[in-house]
């Protein structure tokens, strides 16, 4: 039987509340990378263009991170903790000469055969066959059997970006070189393209070296427009992430969100949202002593809302217990799950 519970502190209503690291060791390992990639050459192409791109990778490398940056705001959750994005998720910029279709898929997964992840992985695979060009990110200086499973699932005939993401991170920026050479051997990838998503360090180059890879159309969306994802979707990832956040590897994987009522009146949003896990246990973890836990989810959860939609957000948040939702296909269906 489904129980839930609500708090009395979990109710929420409004309140007032790039460039990249300098390389200290002196070594120009942008040689390497502008011999083989376009953009770092000022490649320009005449005529209006747009398309989608897939932006793939193993589970928590910072594919999510980099939309959001690409874009200019946060559509796509991020955290941590692996299999945070579980949708295909829309992001969209738009210039004077070009719109970008971003598309963040879940990492592949190749742990928990469930019917959850059988269902992420249809979803990245399904992106890949529609996309106009793919980035396949993978972590400076880490590759691994995830990341080639990833590699292996890319299409012949689509071109493929290779973006080394984290590469701040590396304290050998010399050691950067032959680790892409090493991962460029396996492909014929179309460009190699070093950034750090959270650092904003080399996005402008790996939007200009998309840009060269995009057809000639006129744009899909409104120029104003970051997502085709809707509000109520929008609210029921930012809590999920909150979740993930806040409890860590503590909780399993196995928990989502759903909104339950979503109402506008005027400028303030009432958003009923309920999550979902799978043991009493589970639950308890969420709301924490005396209610503690759930409050800080809800109070994040609430703040993010409010600077995305640009107005004010009463949020209520429930805890429910739903045995087993994450194999069933149906179940998943009835969630969102594509």
């Amino acid at each position: 039987m489904n129980t839930e519970q609500n708090p009395a502190d979990q109710h929420e209503t409004h309140t007032k509340d790039g460039d990249g690291p300098a390389d200290k060791q002196g070594v120009d390992v942008n040689a390497f990378f502008n011999d083989r990639t376009d953009a770092s050459k000022g490649t320009s192409v005449e005529g209006f263009r747009c398309g989608y791109i897939a932006i793939v990778g193993r589970p928590n490398v910072g594919k999510s991170t980099l939309m959001n940056v690409l874009i200019g705001a946060k559509v796509s959750i991020t955290s941590r903790k692996a299999q945070t994005t579980r949708h295909r998720i829309t992001g969209i910029q738009t210039h004077d000469d070009a719109q970008f279709i971003y598309v963040d898929t879940p990492g592949f997964q190749t742990r928990h055969a469930n019917a959850l992840n059988k269902t992420l992985n249809k979803t990245v695979s399904n992106t890949l066959t529609a996309s106009d060009a793919v980035l396949f990110l993978v972590e400076a200086g880490t590759f691994g059997p995830a990341d080639q499973q990833v590699l292996d699932l890319l299409p012949k005939n689509v071109p493929v970006i290779l973006v080394i993401n984290k590469s701040d991170r590396m304290k050998d920026k010399a050691a950067l070189m032959p680790f892409a050479q090493k991962v460029a051997s396996l492909r014929d990838f179309t460009a190699i393209v070093p950034v750090s998503a959270k650092m904003r360090f080399q996005v402008d180059a790996l939007e200009r070296e998309i840009r060269n890879h995009l057809p000639e159309n006129p744009p899909v969306f409104g120029p104003d427009d970051i997502t085709d994802r809707s509000e109520k979707f929008l609210a029921a990832e930012i809590v999920r992430e909150k979740v993930f956040r806040l409890l860590g590897d503590e909780l399993p994987y196995t928990s989502t969100v759903i909104i339950e009522q979503f109402l506008q009146e005027g400028n303030l949003r009432r958003i009923f949202a309920a999550i979902l896990v799978e043991r009493d246990t589970h639950k308890s973890m969420i709301i924490g002593n005396k209610g503690a836990r759930l409050k800080e989810i809800s109070t994040q959860s609430r703040l993010d809302m409010e600077k995305l939609f640009g107005g004010p957000v009463y949020l209520e948040i429930w805890v429910k217990v739903k045995s087993g939702w994450a194999d069933n296909e149906a179940g998943l269906r009835a969630y969102g799950y594509e």
